[in-house]
């Protein structure tokens, strides 16, 4: 039996590479997922108002940019457990994510969940592209979360 599984890719599309998992749901979005999949646009909203739509999923695949010292484009899948375990400086919307992840852990509803992050380069500048190498790790993104499901 497969797994109800939410794709929840969240972001600010007017901040360059802050929109990555926006980006990656659109490109999902043209694909044909398997039947027991929900791609999802969290928008900038990671947060406490989502947990009533993540309820009644058994796995979940969130998608978000990171700054970090890896190169901007680079592809990381985790497997966090705590808020804690989410990588440090996550994105404009990194509180209501980690809030949101505490808050199902203390209340028991917490599914399985896959981080995939995606270094950027840019979260600040208003533009609605991509920088080149976040915009050339979507394909790799979206390789993963069919690997997943």
């Amino acid at each position: 039996m497969n797994k109800k599984t939410l794709i929840l890719g969240v972001g600010n599309l007017l901040l360059k590479d802050e929109g990555v998992g926006i980006h990656v749901i659109r490109a999902l979005e043209k694909e044909t997922l398997p039947a027991h999949v929900t791609p999802m646009d969290g928008g900038t909203g990671g947060g406490l108002h989502l947990i009533s739509w993540l309820t009644g999923y058994d796995h979940i695949i969130l998608i978000d940019a990171t700054l970090d010292s890896n190169p901007p484009g680079t592809v990381r899948l985790l497997r966090p457990q705590y808020a804690s375990d989410y990588p440090p400086l996550m994105s404009a919307h990194e509180i209501g994510l980690r809030d949101m992840i505490e808050t199902m852990i203390l209340t028991g509803d917490l599914p399985e969940v896959h981080l995939i992050v995606v270094s950027a380069a840019n979260l600040n500048e208003v533009n609605m592209e991509l920088t080149p190498p976040v915009e050339a790790a979507i394909p790799e993104v979206v390789r993963v979360i069919r690997e997943l499901v």
